[in-house]
């Protein structure tokens, strides 16, 4: 039986009193697209800093491609393959945003999966390039918008080649036309497109978002969190019309 390329077992994280992840499983395959919901508070965005190592489990394991990954550092966990973009974005503000996406390529997984360009500077071109925009390389990354910076999060972490890609509210601050771009682009990456060159196809990607009209038309399968547990996963179709979910959205008075 072949293992699966990721399987998050039992896993849980306490804050003093409050369970922020309670218990969460599921496994997911190389070609999927994983939409992570639910509201605020839910334990969304805990549960990726669990899997990329910003956080340390209080229980639980993350196996990635047959690798333990719980308790690992967030560095080792890059160069294994598995990145995530923040939904408070911490770019190098006074250096160039075409230098920001460079410190990416400079990992030791890209540089070694890097071999089809000759220059970092290219390599970053082309991150910049895919997210939209490169026009503003030479500019510092302090004049970015919001929107703008998303964009900046997502060229850093395609720039280190990852196998699995956790994207944290991609499309926040962005207008319904660069919403549109952005979710276009997504799709184009996970089939192979530009970075997924070296592969006959591109990352495997979870996306935390609350845009559910842009994430059901890209996502091939929803998880559905509520204070911190799982309380349904399957396709966008059915996950829309389980009652479980619209309650959960409608019955706890917002964020």
């Amino acid at each position: 039986m072949s293992q699966a390329f990721l399987e998050v077992k039992e896993l849980t994280k306490k804050f003093g009193g409050l369970t922020a992840v309670n218990d969460v499983s599921f496994s997911m395959e190389r070609h999927q697209i994983i939409g992570l919901i639910g509201p605020n508070g839910a334990g969304k965005t805990t549960l990726l800093r669990l899997m990329t190592g910003i956080l340390k489990p209080d229980t639980g394991s993350v196996r990635f491609m047959g690798q333990e990954m719980a308790g690992k550092k967030t560095w080792d966990i890059v160069n294994k393959g598995m990145v995530s973009t923040f939904q408070n974005m911490r770019p190098f503000r006074r250096l160039p945003i075409i230098a920001n996406v460079m410190v990416a390529c400079l990992c030791p997984r890209a540089l070694k999966r890097g071999e089809w360009v000759k220059k970092i500077e290219a390599k970053a071109m082309d991150a910049l390039e895919f997210a939209g925009i490169s026009d503003m390389a030479k500019e510092n990354a302090s004049v970015l918008s919001q929107g703008d910076l998303k964009r900046l999060e997502v060229a850093r972490a395609i720039a280190t080649e990852p196998e699995l890609l956790l994207l944290d509210e991609p499309f926040g601050g962005l207008s319904p036309a660069e919403t549109d771009l952005m979710a276009k682009s997504i799709k184009r990456l996970h089939k192979g497109g530009r970075f997924g060159r070296l592969h006959s196809e591109g990352p495997a990607m979870i996306i935390v978002e609350h845009k559910l009209q842009w994430l059901m038309m890209i996502a091939t399968r929803i998880i559905v969190l509520s204070f911190g547990t799982v309380i349904a996963d399957g396709p966008p179709e059915e996950i829309i019309k389980n009652p479980t979910v619209v309650e959960a959205y409608l019955g706890q008075g917002g964020n």
